[in-house]
């Protein structure tokens, strides 16, 4: 058994809602890295999966748990563990120079072996002759690799890779993620483990040994997937493609709820997340789906590929389709319902008719909304009472986030309007004499 470098035990962290209560944004989270492995950790957005990659870099406190480097309590920053940020997070004032010798500069290390070190960091990672450069003068992905080169200048132990690679094109991401594997592997670099937090499951699946798939509400390891396939891994071959569906599977797959039969379609409560989907994307995908190739049913990695979406734009899309009973996610598989193609078939008013039973029976939120219209006199209300309701289980901006989506789709599905200038929901016009009794 190789040896632990980070464990986490029962972690669990909170923050507090905007009427002081705590909100539980992880819990319970056990995980162990060892050494000589790379593990990605898979999730949606708001799982508190940056939050846990925080708390492993000793830049946050857990509020219950343990977290052990190298078996001793981690209360902070550790020497031997380093962060790549999603912003590439430099000071636009300072060179390449300076901005990779800030961590040694904090240090107390000398001026000339941290310049020594810095030099060495920007030319392992590709960057020689730009060390005097300023930020603003460098492409989006010669930034990322200052950013980089200022955590590996650190030579850290352990890795951690919070969406490194998401702010690039996907060629640039490719190729400095191919770059920072082959460093490790080839032993130019100490760091003895990685942690990727991704949202690309191909980016996952070509990188680990590992990957994790985190559940949400509070943010938990949902279940692991172990890879024993050796890198460099082609993403065409037979094994990786099939370990791509397994991924999209697991990612796909309803967790277990409490008091929920097993085999029972998921039913969202009041307070939950609803996925980042718009009716436009949801509609082209439904179209794509229904017609050949794929003739109502897709693998939805050859999905991602057809529709031009990523992982990160094509998974809330299926799972709103899915919420809303217009199509069904089983095994990495997307396939359109009855409903789902009368409504492809159908025409503008007839969408509108379907998308909007379908947003009143399955959408607690929106389903809230009307009721609370419809008994009201006027036949209208402000936003606020909703995001108050919303914010006692998710912050503020993720709570101004789903109802922005629950208004979308109530306005498209003609179940209610807003006023975007005064944040007025209203019910639909012609309807604010004719309460339900």
């Amino acid at each position: 058994m190789t040896e632990s470098l980070l464990e986490l035990k029962a972690v669990g962290k909170s923050f507090r809602s905007a009427d002081g209560s705590a909100r539980a944004v992880l819990e319970n989270v056990d995980f162990t890295l060892h050494e000589g492995e790379t593990v990605a950790l898979l999730g949606q957005s708001g799982s508190g999966k940056s939050t846990l990659l925080r708390i492993m870099a000793g830049l946050l406190p857990a509020d219950s748990g343990q977290v052990l480097y190298r078996d001793q309590p981690l209360y902070g920053p550790a020497r031997g563990i380093s962060m790549v940020f999603q912003s590439f997070a430099l000071f636009p004032w300072l060179t390449v120079q300076q901005n990779v010798e800030l961590g040694l500069e904090a240090r107390g290390m000398p001026v000339e072996e941290r310049a020594k070190r810095a030099e060495a960091a920007i030319e392992l990672i590709g960057l020689s002759s730009f060390e005097s450069a300023l930020p603003r003068e460098l492409s989006g992905g010669m930034r990322q690799r200052v950013g980089i080169a200022r955590a590996l200048v650190m030579e850290p132990e352990v890795l951690l890779m919070d969406e490194a690679f998401s702010a690039l094109d996907v060629l640039t991401g490719e190729r400095l993620r191919d770059d920072i594997l082959e460093l490790w592997e080839n032993g130019n670099i100490p760091t003895k483990a990685i942690l990727v937090v991704s949202h690309n499951i191909e980016e996952a699946v070509v990188m680990a040994d590992r990957v994790l798939i985190f559940a949400s509400d509070p943010g938990r390891v949902r279940c692991e997937l172990s890879i024993k396939l050796p890198r460099p891994r082609d993403v065409d071959s037979p094994e990786v493609k099939m370990l791509i569906d397994d991924v999209y599977a697991l990612m796909t797959a309803v967790a277990p709820r409490q008091g929920r039969v097993a085999g029972e379609p998921a039913r969202l409560r009041l307070s939950d997340r609803l996925p980042e989907a718009d009716v436009i994307r949801m509609e082209g995908v439904l179209e794509l789906l229904q017609d050949a190739p794929f003739n109502g049913k897709a693998d939805l990695p050859q999905m991602v590929e057809e529709s031009d979406l990523t992982d990160e734009e094509l998974l809330p899309i299926a799972s709103a389709l899915a919420l809303l009973g217009l199509a069904q996610l089983a095994q990495g598989d997307i396939a359109i319902t009855p409903l789902g193609a009368r409504y492809v078939a159908g025409d503008k008013q007839l969408r509108h008719e379907i998308f909007g039973q379908q947003v009143l029976a399955q959408i607690p939120l929106a389903a809230h909304i009307r009721h609370s219209l419809e008994q009201e006199p006027s036949g209208e209300l402000p936003e606020e009472p909703f995001l108050k309701l919303l914010r006692e289980s998710m912050d503020s901006k993720e709570a101004e986030r789903v109802l922005k989506v629950a208004i979308e789709w109530g306005r498209y599905g003609e179940v209610f309007e807003y006023n975007y200038n005064t944040g007025i929901i209203h019910l639909p016009e012609g309807e604010e004499e004719e309460p339900n009794e």
